[in-house]
Formats: structure tokens, sequence, C-alpha cells
């Protein structure tokens, strides 16, 4: 609790469903909690379990030489000649993500027997509640005198979950029988006594492969005994069992031996709250970097979640929303980023694979990464990127016959070849790809002031693709990207591959100037910057909107998720009101005819971060509004990819506290602009510890009748400050705090 916030939420009654179960995540193992007291059940997931379906043998289709003829007949006019730029395949999904299996502690069934647990608390009487804190990564079941807790620790990557009172008997099992799990799956049980109480193993190979997951649970039991059981051990009078859990991907035969050793270790002289200890700093120090405040009422805060989900307008709402968003963002944060999933599914057929949707999704999810204070969230985009570099060649070779990088729309986390595509989906045809999964990354360079190393490489890869592919010119000089795609759009008169994409255009620009500015005095930057001044401009449609597509003569088609097109708008500071304000009204004029096609949150949440970069609240408002009541949230404050809690996607949850934040503060390397675009319906509130691409700390509070500012900065540098009452500029020295009345500003 901070100034009568609740960092944190609560239900009533267990979770009868896996999507309502509350999350805990330490960015490598994840664990789903449903909180039942005579059933308890925690799903175990790992950022590697993805299950082999083909895609890890798969390559980039060899289609170099086909490219020049390609070229000739788009340049030509032939608008649907990109189709039968393919090898032929049919389409190969990635490999989907996976949960591994469920830890249950079940106690003995009570006379009479009741079917439902969360129908027996009631009917015994006896006090239930489930609850997450954000603060800590802990989830918390408090039935009677019964207490499960549960978290991911940071500190020694294992699952923790500790149970007092378990009742007289309890039976302990790893189970590995959750939705959708294939049949063909071959999974051994292990299980042996320590002196401590017990090790269970689950040893699981997909069909087909020598690929496979192990799984270990220790168990230590306090004032107990333990035994084998046939599916797993039983625990009678004991006062509390502490249970550990990893998993690990491997091939072959299991390391159950040593795993558990290693537990044993870990265990030795620990308790739980030893074990909570050792993992919470790294958790707090990142999670209360940001906090929002937007005066929400005491009665509304102190409602459970599916309550305060009735209440779309609430700010309370908003403001658990954004904690829990954060949340999630940093827990599914690590070893990866954050899949569709975040970490979490309880399902072996998660839609989409699961994987990493980078035309949009991925970018969306950690768009807060920079502004909100989780270079943790950066870092595994950063690890991502490091790792599938040498796949991004590949398909810079294989499908352009080119230097540098390309990189592909889909990934399992594995591979990052570009083989995930057909003729309605032409993904790999986009080359924007390289551009927009390193722009988070230049926006965390600019918030620390300091370049990484791995983003000045993958910006010189990028940037010499640009050269060997940028070679075609139009009747104006201008150089033509073609073959060109929108995610995952196509024009109203011509089909998926075509020319001259907005977001193709911008993100070569973007790149090459970028990729300049962290190679200064080179060679190289002044062949990059000559080539992006050779790109042509953004056009302008007859209704007088910016056209997704450059290329005279091909027509938009409105009716879309995606917002490709404004890419100039958001993230990058190509368009901006401030000063490109005729390309800014275009970009608007844009987004005002971009129709909700199937209500996608994702779609729904970029269309915001756009509005509020071209200073459109009421836009915002809108676009907030219909995620708000459109029934997109779990209990467990995971969203939903459609309205009324269809398909399990993290697109909203971790998208929404970059939305409130873009409303309230907007940097650049070299502007601040304060209340771009607040929404009606939240007309005061604080919001602290945003972090700024010129290198300063910002807190904001305003009211109707007020606003003023404290700056921290780090450098020492002259801004453009912009607020509702105007622009000037702003002096800042590091180290010295400056505060603003945003009245006299």
């Amino acid at each position: 609790m901070t100034g009568g916030l609740h960092l944190g939420t609560w239900e009533p009654l267990p979770a009868a469903r896996w999507e309502d179960a509350f999350l805990s995540g330490n960015g490598h193992h994840g664990a789903l909690v449903f909180g039942d007291p005579d059933d308890d059940r925690v799903i175990v997931t790992h950022h590697t379990l993805v299950r082999p379906n083909g895609g890890e043998h798969a390559r980039p289709p060899l289609l170099a030489d086909e490219l020049p003829a390609l070229q000739d007949r788009l340049l030509a006019g032939d608008r649907t000649a990109a189709e039968s730029f393919t090898d032929g395949r049919p389409l190969q999904w990635v490999q989907p993500f996976h949960p591994a299996f469920r830890i249950r502690l079940s106690r003995p069934p009570r006379a009479p027997q009741v079917p439902r647990v969360h129908d027996s608390v009631r009917t015994r009487g006896t006090p239930f509640r489930r609850s997450v804190d954000f603060t800590s990564g802990e989830v918390t079941a408090v039935c009677g005198d019964r207490i499960s807790r549960v978290f991911v620790s940071r500190a020694d990557d294992v699952i923790v979950q500790h149970v007092t009172a378990p009742g007289p008997t309890l039976d302990v099992r790893l189970d590995h029988r959750l939705p959708g799990v294939p049949p063909g799956l071959g999974v051994g049980h292990g299980a042996r006594l320590t002196a401590e109480g017990a090790v269970l193993s689950l040893h699981a190979r997909y069909p087909g492969s020598d690929r496979a997951y192990t799984g270990v649970l220790l168990i230590a039991v306090t004032g107990g005994t333990t035994a084998l059981a046939p599916s797993g051990a039983r625990v009678t009078g004991a006062d509390s069992v502490l249970l550990l859990t990893r998993v690990r991907r491997c091939t072959g035969a299991p390391a159950v031996t040593g795993e558990a050793a290693a537990l044993l270790d870990l265990l030795t002289g620990r308790t739980y709250d030893d074990l909570l200890d050792r993992h919470l700093p790294a958790h707090r120090t990142a999670y209360h970097r940001v906090t929002l405040d937007l005066r929400g009422e005491a009665a509304e805060r102190a409602l459970s979640g599916s309550e305060l989900l009735k209440r779309p307008g609430s700010a309370a709402l908003a403001e658990r929303l954004f904690a829990a968003g954060r949340y999630h963002l940093l827990s599914a944060s690590g070893l990866l980023p954050p899949r569709l999933t975040g970490l979490w599914t309880g399902d072996w057929d998660t839609a989409w694979s699961g994987a990493f949707t980078t035309d949009a999704n991925l970018n969306l999810q950690t768009a807060s990464a920079a502004a909100a204070g989780l270079p943790e969230v950066g870092e595994a985009l950063a690890r991502l990127v490091e790792a599938q570099l040498p796949d991004w060649r590949d398909n810079a070779r294989a499908i352009f016959g080119t230097r540098g990088a390309v990189a592909p729309a889909h990934t399992d986390g594995e591979s990052g070849h570009a083989y995930h595509f057909s003729r309605e989906y032409p993904l790999h045809l986009w080359t924007a790809g390289a551009d927009w999964l390193l722009k988070p990354l230049v926006d965390l360079d600019e918030t620390r002031g300091a370049q990484d190393p791995r983003t000045a490489a993958a910006l010189a890869e990028a940037a010499r693709f640009y050269e060997d592919f940028l070679t075609r010119t139009d009747e104006h000089g201008h150089l033509v990207v073609v073959p060109s795609y929108s995610p995952e759009n196509r024009p109203a008169n011509a089909s998926w591959g075509t020319l001259n994409a907005a977001m193709d255009l911008s993100a070569a620009r973007h790149a090459l100037r970028t990729a300049a500015a962290y190679h200064p005095g080179t060679p190289d930057a002044d062949r990059w910057q000559v080539l992006a001044d050779r790109l042509p401009p953004h056009r302008i449609n007859a209704d007088g909107a910016l056209a997704e597509w450059a290329w005279p003569g091909l027509a938009d088609a409105y009716d879309h998720r995606h917002l490709s097109h404004l890419y100039a708008v958001w993230p990058l500071d190509e368009i901006d009101p401030h000063d490109t304000p005729d390309l800014a009204a275009a970009a608007h004029r844009a987004l005002a005819l971009r129709g909700t096609e199937n209500d996608s949150a994702h779609g729904h949440l970029h269309h915001a971060l756009i509005a509020a970069r071209l200073g459109d609240g009421d836009r915002v408002a809108r676009a907030l509004r219909y995620v708000l009541e459109g029934d997109y949230f779990h209990a467990s404050l995971m969203s939903a990819h459609y309205p009324d809690r269809n398909v399990y996607n993290a697109d909203a949850a971790h998208t929404l506290p970059a939305v409130l934040i873009e409303t309230l503060v907007r940097s650049t390397p070299d502007r601040l602009v304060l209340l771009p675009a607040l929404p009606p319906a939240y007309p005061e509130g604080e919001l602290r510890g945003i972090r700024t691409r010129f290198g300063a700390e910002v807190d904001l509070a305003w009211s109707p009748d007020a606003a003023t500012a404290l700056l921290r900065p780090t450098r020492t540098l002259r801004i453009d400050l912009r607020t509702p009452s105007g622009a000037r500029p702003l002096d800042l020295v590091a180290g010295e705090a400056r505060a603003l009345d945003l009245r006299t500003w």
C-alpha cells in the first residue's frame, strides 16, 4: 500500500479457470496459482518450453535470384506479382509455447462432498481470500488457518510454495494432463524420499522428437511425515510444507539427481521467508520505480478485481490495471521478453502458438519499458535480438540476396528465421522488422545516456541491408522500397506485396539515420545518411489522410486492426504536431478513418498511443473506453485478445500502462511534453518516477486548477518544454532538481 494505492489485487473465491489464476514470474519460470484450499493447483511454465513441430528445422525461402524479376513486375504495374514470390511451401507455424505441468496439493474430500470448492468454502462458512502483491510477486490464499504462499524467485530461479496447516493428509503430485496435451507425449514420473521429505520429478519427451523437458519438485516437511504414493507423495500430520520447483528444457535423459541436489543445497538452513527475502530486492527495486495515482475512491480501491472490472469508468480501475500491467510485464521479462501470453498459459493449444508476434504485439507490450523505469524488459528484448541476429542475416541473404539483417514477423524465441508466411500473410516480405524491434532499445539507450554495443551492431546490420536492397528508383530519382509490405493489410486495389509502404519508408529512414548516429565520423555513416535522404516523402491521399502506401494509385483499406502506416508518429518522432504540423494533420485524419476491424485489444491501444502523440485526449479516451467496457480483462487482471475475455493474451495488460504514460508525459532527446492528451476521465492525479529520453526523472501532479512537475536531471542540457500553457526553452543542470508550476509555463 502506497499513498492509498492498492498495489495488488484480490478475489473472494479460488480461481475456477486457469485464465483467472493469479500470476507470478521471474522472466524464466512462471506460475498460475488457483488458490483452492482442497485441491490447490499451480500451473508451471517456462519461457523455453516450445513444442517441436517442424519449425525448429525450418529455414527462410531461397528467393534472392527471383527478386530482380519481381521488382521489375511491380514497378511495371503488376499489382499481384508478389503472390508468386514464394517457394510454394505450406504455412508453417513457429513452435508453440505450452505449460509444463501443474503441481497439485490435494486434501481428501470431506463428507458431505461438495462438487465445487468455491461452493464448499461458502457452505462451511470459512473465510477465504486470495491475493497477489505486485510489490513482491507473492500470491497468497487464506482459508481459515490454512495459508498458501507462492512466488517465483528472481534470486534463485525457482518456484517457491509454502502451505501452513495443510490438514491431516496432503497428497502432492505433478500432473501433466492439461488441456490440449498431445496424446503422444512420453511422460515418466519419479519419486524418492529424502531427510527433508521427498523429491518428485516429471520427464516429458515430445512426440517424434529427442527434445524433452524435466520438472523437479522438492518437498520439505515441518512436523510431519512423508511417504511415497502411486501418484507422488503423501504428507501426514505436518505443520507446514515447503515446495521448490524448477523446470529445464533438455535433450535425451533427464538430469534429476543434479537438479534435486541443487534444490536441497538452496534449501539448507533456509525458510520460506529467507528465500523470499533473497528475491525481494531485485523485484521491489524494479517495481517501485514508477507509480500512478488517479485519486481513485477509497471504496472502489478496496474492491476485488472482478468487482472493480464492473466499473469501467472508475479511476481506481485504471490505477489497478496500470499497477498490474507493470507487474505482469516485469514478471514476464527476463530470459526473453513477453510472449503473446506473457509467460503464462494453461493450455497446450495456445492461440497463434503463444509466440512473439513482432510486427505489432511485442513492441506494444514493451512500449512502457523505457519511460516506466523497466530496463529489465529492454534487456530481455536485447537478449532476443542478439541471439537471433545470425538468423536475421540468413533471412536477408536467402530472401533478398543482401548483407545485413531482416527480422521475422513471428518467432518462438529459438529461431529468428522468416519461415512463417502465406499468400494472405506474406510476412517474409516485411523489411521494417529490424528497425521496429530496435526502436525500444534506442529509446532505452537515450534514457540512460549510453549506447549499448549490441544495439549499435544490430543497427549497422539493418543499415547494411538497406544499402544493398534500396537499388531501384522512381521517375523523380527517389529510392523505392520494392517489394513492400504493410502488416498485415493490403491496398484496396492491389495484393499484399506492393511498393513504398509508409512503415517501410519510415523504418528505412530511421534505421539508416540512427545507425549513422551510432557510428559517427565513419564512411558507413556518411553513406547511410545519403541513402536516407534519397527516400521519398510520405503521400497524402485524396481523403487528406497519410496514405498507407506512398506509391501513386494504391488505394487505402481503412478497416484494419494494424496501424503500421503511422509508425512515423508512434513510436518514431518523424511526424510530430510541433515540428511537422501538416503531416501530423494528415496522420490524424488517417487515424480518424481507421476502423476497428475485429476489435482486437492491440488495435485499440495502438490507436490510443498514436492519438496521444497527436494530442487527441478524447480519441485516447474513446480507445480506452472500448477496452475497459469490452470485458477484455480476466479476474487475474491479465487480458484477452478480443472482447468478452476471448483468447488469453497479454497485449492489453502490458500496453495499457504505456498509453496512460503517453497521455501525461512524452519525451524526446531534446523535448518534454507535459499533459499532451489527458483523458477527461482522469482530471487529477500524480505520476511519479517517469524516465525521459533526455536523462531526467519526472514527477507530475495535476488537477483541474493546477499542475506541477519536478525534474531530476542527470545531464546538463537545454530542452524544449511544452505544456498546455505554451512552449519555452528550459535549462537543466545535472544533479539539480527543477520544480515547475505549469500555470506559469
